[in-house]
């Protein structure tokens, strides 16, 4: 649909939205809330993974929150630099502008949230998010009452937000290196640390407008092509290991020096196990692609 942010301006800076809200950021009367993490702070300990693995029951494999992690310099002069990631929560998200069946929406108070009863699992979100932060949830989860076969992602606890509480990976984070609040309200820390400090955010050139800020951000681990480029054999061979025992058309990766085909052919046959509904179809565009 087509909608129209009366805080924009003229009309040639109509944008198309899914099923949103228009633009808070920096509105007054409207609630923004927004995260400032301070990579300053950040000693990599992973409890913030943690608290939101034991708030969600996050299955293995996939994460709402996850730390990213690069080497620096060389030895003896070299040092670990971490950077959390999590959903950005845009204030112009581009999954919410691609999802067909309105799945997923933003709320009025900034947060980005999936509805699962509409999610159909096409995984078109999580393909058009430019910062990794969806994952589509297995078909077995421990506790049976917890969605499956859907797009889950973070939902900045919007929950606990509600309670008057803070995310449970900003509770959990030894450091303090989170920082949560409403950044349109001048007096909240997120906006003072905003005001005073250098932030960036990731890719901003997309005009997403994140709501997720980073203090002392270090170009080669945000870059993500250059980190991935960059990382070491150690990093390389563990993420390795966790594709060789996770398998299944949710994961579909390609382990780096091995067979490519044998890769490519083991995750299109596990799809088609996935799907036995949809065999014939499958066969029938595999024939037309290959022999016309």
């Amino acid at each position: 649909m087509a909608t129209e942010n009366k805080h924009e301006g003229p009309a040639h800076h109509l944008r198309e939205y899914g099923a949103q809200t228009p633009g808070t950021k920096g509105i007054p009367g409207t609630r923004r809330y927004s995260m400032v993490i301070d990579l300053r702070k950040c000693i990599g300990c992973m409890s913030c993974v943690v608290a939101c693995k034991a708030e969600y029951g996050v299955p293995l494999g996939v994460w709402r929150t996850w730390v990213m992690v690069a080497d620096k310099g060389r030895y003896p002069d070299s040092r670990r630099i971490f950077m959390p990631r999590l959903c950005n929560h845009c204030d112009y998200p581009i999954c919410v502008r691609n999802c067909p069946t309105q799945a997923t929406f933003k709320h009025e108070e900034g947060f980005v949230l999936q509805r699962y009863n509409r999610c159909i699992g096409c995984r078109t979100c999580v393909v058009a998010c430019p910062y990794n932060a969806r994952h589509f949830l297995p078909a077995k989860r421990t506790n049976n009452n917890l969605p499956v076969l859907v797009v889950d992602k973070c939902t900045f606890c919007i929950h606990r937000v509600k309670k008057g509480l803070v995310p449970a990976c900003v509770q959990a984070c030894v450091g303090g290196a989170r920082i949560f609040g409403d950044i349109n309200d001048p007096k909240s820390e997120v906006a003072k640390l905003v005001a005073r400090e250098k932030v960036t955010v990731l890719k901003p050139e997309l005009g997403t407008s994140p709501s997720v800020y980073y203090i002392g951000g270090d170009w080669e681990i945000m870059d993500e092509p250059h980190n991935y480029k960059h990382r070491t054999a150690q990093q390389r061979e563990e993420f390795n290991t966790y594709k060789r025992n996770h398998h299944g058309d949710a994961f579909g990766d390609i382990v780096e020096g091995e067979n490519t085909m044998y890769h490519v052919g083991k995750n299109m046959s596990d799809f088609i196990a996935s799907i036995p509904h949809k065999y014939h179809e499958v066969v029938a565009a595999l024939k037309k692609l290959l022999f016309g």
